[in-house]
Order: C-alpha cells, then structure tokens, then sequence
C-alpha cells in the first residue's frame, strides 16, 4: 500500500508538472528575487538585504523594482567607528539573454540597469569629538547588473547577480509565478 501511495505521489506531481513551467524566461512571467547582498555600497565591504520584482514584457525583457539595505562600519587607527547605511529604491529592467544560445531549459541569464533613487546615512561614534563629513550623501543612483537563475522546481531556484548595483554581489533564493 506504500508503493502504490508513493507511485501515486510521484506520478501527481510529474504529471502537474509541465515544461513550460521550466523554460528559461517567457513573456508574462513575475520574477521575485530574495537575497543577502554581499560587498558595500562605494566599496567599503559590509552585508545587506534586497529584493526584486520583474514582470515579463517581451519574449526576451522583463521591467520592475528593486530595495536593498546595505550596511557597512569604518574603523581608523583613532579606534572610533563609523557605521554607513545605504538604502536603495530602483526601477530596473533585464534583458534575458540565455535562450539565444542555451540548452538548458532550467537556466535563465540576464543583465540590464537599474535607475532609481539611493538614501545615504552614517553615525559617528559615541565619545567621538571631531568634525565628520558623509561624503556619500543621498541622490540619484545608476546600477547595472547581470545575473543568473537556476531552478530546480519549476517555481523555486537560486540566483546570482554581479555588477555595479546596490552591492558588487547579490545571492538568494528566486520565485517564478
């Protein structure tokens, strides 16, 4: 009786399971990306979060948003520490490359910009009396990314994007609806 219920399972789920689900990108698919971003904002090193949304426009173009967080600290030879705050909000757009030239039904590549808006922040240390600038402040930010995604379920996968974005390197789990 456990075979035929594990059999059963098997052949549910292989059955509900279409190609499709697998191609690479197609027109109309929503794209969510969760991920850790890895390397600072202006190079300064640190650890963040960020998310993003693409929807399907064209066989080949998806556009949408993106939020990161990235945060980073600073210590000089004076032992204070600097702690800087980057929070990103961005439209972007991907142009998805792959299926030009892959086999792979499960491997989606992409690259495109981002253009959006990047709010800077920095607190200076308790006890510190000096005078200190944040040189980065607040304003207008121009990213560019490329990027992949694996899946391995026909909704669920990995990717990974490097570039000048909100961090040199994003990595984290990927959704397809």
């Amino acid at each position: 009786m456990k075979n035929f219920l594990f059999m059963f399972f098997v052949v549910a789920v292989l059955g509900t399971t279409s190609q499709k689900a697998f191609a690479q990108y197609e027109k109309g698919d929503k794209l969510l990306n969760l991920g850790i971003n890895l390397g600072g904002t202006y190079g300064g090193g640190g650890i963040g979060l960020g998310a993003s949304y693409e929807a399907g426009v064209h066989d080949f173009i998806s556009v949408g948003a993106q939020a990161d967080f990235t945060t980073w600290s600073y210590g000089g030879f004076s032992g204070y520490k600097w702690r800087y705050n980057f929070f990103t909000i961005a439209a972007r757009g991907s142009y998805h490359y792959g299926k030009h030239f892959l086999t792979m039904d499960n491997l989606d590549l992409y690259a495109g910009p981002a253009l959006g808006y990047r709010i800077s922040s920095y607190s200076t240390p308790d006890g510190f009396s000096g005078i200190y600038d944040d040189g980065y402040g607040s304003g207008v930010f121009f990213g560019v990314f490329a990027g992949a995604r694996y899946y391995f379920k026909p909704t669920m996968g990995v990717f990974a994007e490097v570039g000048y974005n909100a961090s040199p390197l994003k990595a984290g789990i990927t959704f397809k609806f």
